[in-house]
């Protein structure tokens, strides 16, 4: 089983446009999401998937392997898709571009999750961890996953899913932005239209299991460090000082 990381690298974002150029302690932040994917030692090979010759720029001027896609693509998934029709592979982990600190463990689980599906009944792999502090249940830039009893998802979504009548019995997961797919899987899903509840939430996601494609979560206890806004740098600034001044 062959198994790749890809890092989509889009230069523009809605909320903080050139993020992934963004110097995160002595690197930039694309650059430190690339190199410690590369460190787990995990994948046959990683590659960045990009728009931008400046991150081509970066991540070649660092001799890592980089490949450009055309500039427009609805979401990261489709941008994969495009380059990974022409590379030998069986698994694609999509490590996102924008959270540097990677975590291998969390890596290891997708990779163990496909070696243990001999029926090879999962299309997707994918992570969510409990949250339980309000403000960010109601925070509609974590995306909340309603599981089913056996840890597929059912629906993905910005709003504080599910409604807690009695909040007492409520449970809430984020999800954490790293997907496996199984090649043929990625490779329909970029055939897909994108259906109404992916345009109304503007999450890819939906359009896996709007299609009836099998995507099943991990829950793990460790949170997800993305880079949205400036003041997520600022936080993954003193992470990075914090980490260097413990080892």
């Amino acid at each position: 089983m062959k198994i790749i990381a890809v890092i989509p690298a889009r230069y523009e974002a809605s909320r903080f446009p050139g993020k992934l150029l963004q110097n995160l302690g002595e690197k930039t932040v694309i650059l430190h999401t690339y190199e410690a994917t590369v460190m787990t030692k995990l994948f046959d090979e990683v590659f960045v998937v990009t728009d931008s010759e400046l991150i081509f720029n970066e991540i070649s001027s660092h001799k890592g392997n980089v490949l450009m896609s055309k500039k427009h693509h609805a979401t990261g998934s489709d941008r994969i898709a495009e380059v990974v029709k022409d590379i030998d592979a069986d698994i694609i982990i999509n490590v996102q571009g924008d959270e540097p600190f990677v975590n291998k463990e969390l890596l290891q689980q997708l990779i163990h999750v496909f070696k243990d599906d001999i029926n090879k009944n999962i299309d997707v792999a994918s992570l969510v961890f409990p949250l339980q502090d309000f403000d960010e249940i109601n925070n509609p830039n974590n995306v909340k996953v309603v599981l089913d009893k056996d840890n597929f998802a059912l629906y993905f979504s910005r709003a504080p899913i599910p409604f807690a009548r009695d909040s007492k019995a409520a449970k809430y997961f984020q999800h954490i932005g790293i997907y496996a797919f199984r090649k043929n899987a990625l490779l329909q899903f970029a055939n897909l239209p994108i259906g109404m509840l992916e345009a109304t939430e503007k999450l890819e996601n939906l359009r896996f299991i709007t299609n009836g494609m099998k995507v099943k979560m991990l829950i793990t206890s460790h949170k997800s460090i993305g880079i949205d806004t400036p003041q997520d740098l600022e936080k993954a600034q003193k992470l990075l000082k914090n980490l260097k001044y413990e080892s």
